[in-house]
């Protein structure tokens, strides 16, 4: 993989279990804010935006089928130590090293705490 790849949840998706509308993922709209927020520096990694139904194939192809909760980063070249494995790659799912690794990895601004 020559670039980091983001996995999110297309905004707006409906949910067969819940008939009531539709809805967003608040952790997918986090990074899908600091994506929005800074348009250029999201260029440099490849971001595809799934359906909410599982089997998520895409994600399971790279990183097996227990690890499809979306949002995903996976990684391309060095990895942090904390960085999740399946065989030779590496990601992280938690949405707040997520966005820490975009501001580390591709200069988005850092998370103020």
């Amino acid at each position: 993989m020559a670039r980091d790849t983001l996995f999110l949840l297309q905004p707006g998706f409906a949910d067969p279990k819940r008939p009531d509308g539709a809805f967003i993922c608040p952790h997918c709209n986090q990074v899908e804010g600091f994506l929005a927020s800074f348009p250029e520096l999201a260029k440099g990694i490849d971001v595809h935006r799934l359906p909410f139904p599982r089997p998520r194939q895409p994600v399971i192809d790279l990183v097996g089928e227990d690890n499809q909760g979306l949002p995903l980063l996976v990684l391309a070249g060095t990895a942090p130590d904390d960085a999740k494995a399946h065989g030779e790659v590496r990601f992280v799912s938690e949405t707040r090293r997520i966005l820490e690794l975009l501001s580390e990895r591709h200069g988005f601004p850092k998370l103020h705490s």
